[in-house]
């Protein structure tokens, strides 16, 4: 198989107390279709491009440590194992070990030395990269780290990311652009005093009208916790979370 998506976010995977909710409040706000896994009860997300991740029940560990619902996400890499010994001789703590996915693939689940949760994904076949322009795309993933500095350090050495850019945010300080080559992957930024959440990422999803899918998201029991507000680049982003807590943000490009 192809290495040519190798350090990009590659499935997009929403952990929640009510699936069916769940499913309901996006097919709604974002206009995905679902479809089932031909094993097992799980079910994927469609998007016109075609399938680009999953929701699944909030596993019964999680609950009892305490975590909310949430979204995460698998970054490709060459070698499951040894991304995830890297990792973890870095300072991670690994919460699923390597392990196979039938006639799919090899995945672990680590969260990064400051408990920011990451997965890691090697298919056994090609996966077609979608158009992130497009609507109900994922098009950005957002790091908020205790120290972003360090965060990207870690992140580099495992999956060879390059700082491709830095924003001064003024009084939130700054904020660092990641990626490979000319394309870029999302940001990273140190949390402020006053922002009480842990280190975690949020992944942003593309759509074509902002203001109209912020309209759904209160309609369908979502809450906005910040925006919109417009981006150096000119776009409009919002930050969200659904019905049962998970956290999300939109995305809407730069009107030309």
């Amino acid at each position: 198989m192809s290495d040519s998506n190798v350090g990009r976010f590659v499935w997009h995977e929403l952990m929640t107390t009510d699936t069916k909710a769940a499913i309901a409040f996006y097919s709604e706000i974002i206009g995905w279709k679902t479809q089932a896994w031909e094993e097992g009860n799980y079910t994927m997300w469609l998007t016109s491009q075609g399938t680009m991740g999953g929701v699944n029940p909030l596993p019964d560990q999680a609950r009892t440590t305490g975590a909310p619902p949430h979204w995460t996400s698998d970054v490709q890499v060459a070698d499951v194992d040894a991304t995830v010994l890297k990792a973890k001789n870095l300072g991670a703590q690994v919460y699923v070990p390597p392990s196979d996915i039938p006639k799919i693939g090899r995945f672990s689940v680590f969260a990064d030395p400051q408990g920011a949760k990451i997965a890691v994904y090697r298919p056994l076949g090609d996966m077609k990269l979608h158009d992130a322009t497009k609507q109900g795309e994922f098009c950005w993933s957002e790091l908020v780290a205790a120290d972003h500095a360090a965060a990207f350090k870690f992140y580099s050495e495992v999956f060879g990311w390059e700082k491709l850019g830095e924003h001064d945010m003024g009084p939130m300080g700054k904020y660092l652009l990641f990626g490979k080559g000319a394309t870029q992957y999302g940001g990273m930024y140190t949390k402020t005093k006053d922002m009480q959440m842990p280190p975690a990422w949020l992944y942003y999803i593309q759509v074509d009208d902002l203001d109209a899918a912020l309209g759904r998201v209160k309609a369908m029991g979502g809450k906005v916790l910040q925006g919109p507000v417009t981006v150096p680049t000119g776009a409009r982003i919002a930050q969200l979370t659904d019905p049962q807590g998970a956290a999300f943000a939109l995305h809407e490009l730069a009107k030309k």
